[in-house]
């Protein structure tokens, strides 16, 4: 059997590019390397998918043995379907050049079913048009679909005991949008495969396209001439002017014209760029730090996510809190840490962190976080979860301040911040010699992903060392807070 030409994914990625699809079997050299947390996102519909397979349990694999090696797998689904058998996993399926693979098929009483499994919560058109070029392909090879669903992830389920797979799981029929689709996909593979056929990459340019429906794997490459820093940093500013800037030659600073309809905000950015000016607006900033009643608290969670919930009480997806760091700033000038990590031991770690938290708090004195919306939330959550220890709790939430505040609202900005005010951009602009760049785990994405996949017990590196590093990460996060509130009182 000849090799394909198209797969289901290059199917998709050429529909949102031309020039990525081209580039995917040219100049592979260019793809940009996988992020850890798009590994971890791949580790994950893994995971779900072989979790989906215990809704038709008993079926014959024919995953292949090499990723490069799908006409062996086409072959063994046809001999499978040949022999009887009625659950498949992995079937793949070859028609005009084009590659499919299938998570599950099954022979039911009326007839053959088709079920693609999604880790997402609810179907999307480019879900609809996987299968649709699934059902291209096993129809035309000879295969009689009842129907064709998409199984995706209930983001209302609710673990109580072992895992109710049935419940887990919604199995959504997209066999009507499928045969809507189905008539433009002749042309499309045609097109597609001229494309692949061309011998100089096709004039494409950069735009809206290039995250959506994916992030486009060769970035990197085609967005080389926008610098680093540009107008598409610009805080709050619409895509549509970002390449109406780019169409008018002015992604530069220096370049945006005067009168182009940008917010008060968004022109003190560009002119903070510009002229290198810092804004700082000390009336505000003294009421602000004025305000804080000492003992200072500052904290700070760390959470994670599964699409399957691993404790019970929990849904898919529900971010629980898993670490807090907790630097204690007295009025005096002393300040203690304490800090909590989740233990590896199948317990779920929320009780035990509220009770750590509610002593470590006290009753009294600001509790300071960077962002409130976050910390307040998950407070909340945990007064859900375990109402006996509401009145503690609720101590804890009426004692919140957001430190974010005057860098949110503008009344202090430098040009180092380039338009944001996450704390990773307002550290270094404000205490330069404090760094995460030495810690071996840098942003919180990769803490709760780590985390994530600590506690599934997928995670293959060493334990101990990176629940260290887990600790490390999260102080680090407190003591730039009451770094950051220092230099807020020193203006």
């Amino acid at each position: 059997m000849e090799k394909h030409i198209l797969s289901k994914s290059t199917f998709i990625k050429g529909l949102q590019c031309n020039k990525a699809l081209y580039y995917s079997k040219h100049r592979r050299d260019l793809r940009d390397d996988i992020s850890p947390a798009q590994e971890a996102i791949y580790v994950q519909g893994t995971s779900v998918g072989e979790f989906a397979q215990q809704l038709f349990p008993g079926g014959a694999d024919c995953t292949p043995v090499s990723y490069y090696d799908f006409q062996k797998a086409v072959i063994r689904t046809q001999e499978e379907i040949e022999k009887g058998t009625k659950i498949i996993y992995e079937a793949a399926f070859q028609y005009n050049g084009v590659l499919a693979a299938l998570d599950i098929l099954v022979k039911h009483e009326d007839g053959w079913r088709a079920y693609e499994v999604k880790s997402s919560t609810s179907v999307s058109e480019t879900y609809e048009l996987d299968a649709t070029i699934q059902y291209y392909c096993i129809t035309n090879s000879g295969i009689e679909l009842k129907d064709i669903s998409i199984v995706h992830i209930n983001n209302q389920y609710v673990k109580q005991g072992e895992i109710d797979v049935h419940e887990l799981f919604t199995i959504a029929s997209v066999k009507e949008k499928v045969l809507e689709n189905l008539v433009a996909v002749p042309n499309q593979v045609a097109h597609l495969k001229k494309v692949l056929e061309l011998k100089v990459e096709p004039e494409i340019q950069i735009g809206p396209h290039c995250s959506s429906p994916y992030p486009c794997d060769f970035a990197g490459h085609c967005w080389k001439q926008v610098p680093k820093y540009s107008a598409f940093n610009i805080a709050r500013l619409h895509s549509a002017k970002k390449f109406d800037l780019l169409e008018k030659n002015a992604i530069n600073f220096q370049d945006i014209p005067e009168d182009y309809p940008l917010n008060e905000n968004q022109w003190m950015q560009v002119n903070s760029e510009l002229n290198q000016e810092t804004f700082i607006d000390q009336s505000a900033i003294r009421k602000f730090v004025n305000d804080m009643n000492y003992p200072i608290y500052h904290l700070d969670f760390e959470t994670f996510a599964s699409a399957v919930p691993v404790f019970d009480g929990s849904r898919p997806y529900q971010q629980l809190v898993f670490q807090y760091s907790l630097h204690i700033e007295h009025k005096d000038g002393k300040l203690e840490h304490k800090e909590y990590l989740a233990e590896m031991n199948g317990e779920d770690p929320r009780i035990k962190f509220i009770e750590q938290l509610i002593n470590d708090c006290g009753e009294f004195g600001d509790v300071l976080v960077y962002n409130i919306v976050f910390e307040r939330g998950k407070l909340k959550e945990l007064i859900a979860f375990s109402p006996k220890h509401t009145l503690p709790l609720s101590n804890i939430v009426a004692r919140l301040k957001d430190l974010m505040i005057p860098f949110r609202d503008r009344s202090y900005y430098t040009p180092e911040m380039q338009g944001s005010y996450s704390i990773k951009k307002v550290l270094p602009a404000l205490v330069p010699e404090l760094s995460y760049s030495d810690l071996n785990i840098k942003e919180g994405g990769t803490a709760s992903n780590t985390f994530s996949q600590m506690v599934q017990g997928i995670f293959e590196g060493d334990i101990h060392s990176t629940r260290k590093d887990l600790l490390e990460y999260c102080k680090m996060d407190t003591l730039a807070m009451v770094r950051i509130l220092g230099v807020l009182r020193g203006v």
